[in-house]
């Protein structure tokens, strides 16, 4: 198992987790009418960071992937995002998306992803990580996911 920042050429393996991802909320009944998939997918190849190893990248967000060794397939991600408050200390970090492919799950990719986050976040001198998600009300799996890492 490979766990690392995507690299410029994995761009697509993004794009298709980032939709799967999509596609599960929507199944789950959550509506996102909102969503324009062209602009999203713009905004990602514009805001990501692929050279997220640098203290304080030239993009706002990193994607790190979860990839099988052998065969090279994405298996999950975790987008990061860059933002900025007093209460934080200055900079800080936004776990915004962490998806990992129903087959997979359970394997302990999530918290490998997780702590590739947090050892993201320590290079860049972040005091705070934070993690978004659903109304926990709408996403039962999401809280479960929760508890089980012990967030």
């Amino acid at each position: 198992m490979y766990i690392g920042v995507a690299q410029s050429h994995e761009f697509y393996a993004v794009l298709e987790l980032v939709e799967e991802a999509l596609i599960e909320v929507v199944e789950q009944g959550q509506e996102l009418p909102w969503i324009n998939r062209e602009k999203l997918h713009s905004d990602i190849r514009r805001c990501l960071d692929w050279d997220a190893n640098a203290r304080g990248g030239s993009a706002p967000m990193v994607a790190i992937l979860a990839k099988d060794d052998n065969s090279g397939i994405a298996l999950g991600i975790l987008l990061l995002t860059q933002c900025f408050a007093v209460y934080a200390g200055g900079e800080y970090g936004v776990i915004d998306e962490l998806y990992v492919r129903p087959e997979f799950r359970g394997r302990g990719l999530e918290r490998e992803l997780l702590d590739e986050a947090v050892a993201i976040s320590q290079r860049r001198h972040w005091l705070r990580l934070d993690i978004t998600g659903p109304d926990v009300e709408r996403s039962d799996r999401a809280a479960k996911f929760a508890r089980d890492l012990g967030l």
